[in-house]
């Protein structure tokens, strides 16, 4: 049964999965393989994310997850050899990392690419200094109080909670359409996990798109609307977040969870 099924035979409504689900394709992989080197990372990958949708993109260690975030973000390592990224009716595909991110796509790295020696308001104000610009900082410290109160911190200094924060932070200060979060949870305690889940929501009642890879792979499943998972390289299960949160076998096969 699928998820816009299950919507109407049970007579709910939410409205974030429900647009989702009836919205236009937003940004679409289709058939893409990357790889480093010899050896293919990315095999045939094809999945399609809607407006305002989170996705999790879920697969045991290997399974090709940041490859295929970095591939979407045009990172050129590794290779796009073939396919197609399309992103609201432009090629990211024929793109560098800095036309991709030009027209909308902010991959946040799991190493949160703090720049050391800047304070965390330095860090925001450089994001904006080419254009197209997005939120201004006033209004992210509405989002984020915690780098407000620390505005004049070097960045580099910040727990990792409140890093993870500035890189989204840093992000929203340009004029994104989609998010690509690799392992925002990492190394975050519990209660930071929760903080950093309902900023994510309120982005997307925003109406930005999030594309979120994590291994703490149940956070990441109550967060998201749909799911993808990915394994060897290969998309095994493209489906609602909900439905892999309730089936223990499939969790177990490709989560080991």
């Amino acid at each position: 049964m699928t998820h816009v099924e299950h919507l109407s035979r049970e007579g709910t409504f939410d409205k974030n999965r429900n647009m989702a689900a009836t919205a236009p394709k937003y940004l679409s992989i289709w058939d893409i393989k990357a790889y480093y080197g010899e050896s293919y990372i990315v095999q045939g990958v094809s999945f399609d994310i809607h407006e305002g949708e989170i996705l999790a993109l879920l697969g045991r260690n290997g399974a090709g997850k940041t490859s295929t975030l970095r591939t979407i973000a045009r990172m050129g390592s590794p290779e796009l050899m073939h396919g197609e990224i399309w992103l609201d009716h432009q090629p990211l595909h024929e793109m560098k990392s800095h036309e991709a991110a030009r027209n909308g796509i902010a991959l946040v790295p799991e190493d949160r690419n703090i720049i050391p020696g800047l304070t965390v308001e330095e860090n925001l104000k450089l994001a904006q200094i080419a254009p197209p610009h997005g939120w201004s900082i006033d209004r992210v410290y509405e989002l984020f109080p915690r780098l407000k109160e620390r505005r004049t911190q070097d960045g580099t200094t910040l727990s990792g909670g409140e890093q993870q924060m500035l890189s989204i932070a840093r992000a929203l200060c340009r004029d994104i359409k989609v998010l690509l979060l690799d392992e925002p949870y990492e190394g975050l305690a519990p209660v930071i996990v929760q903080e950093i889940a309902k900023t994510l929501e309120m982005i997307r009642d925003q109406g930005i798109t999030t594309i979120i890879v994590e291994q703490n792979a149940v956070a990441a499943l109550k967060l998201a609307d749909r799911a993808v998972i990915l394994d060897i390289g290969q998309v095994v299960y493209d489906g609602s977040a909900q439905e892999v949160l309730d089936d223990e076998a499939l969790r177990s096969k490709y989560l080991a969870i």
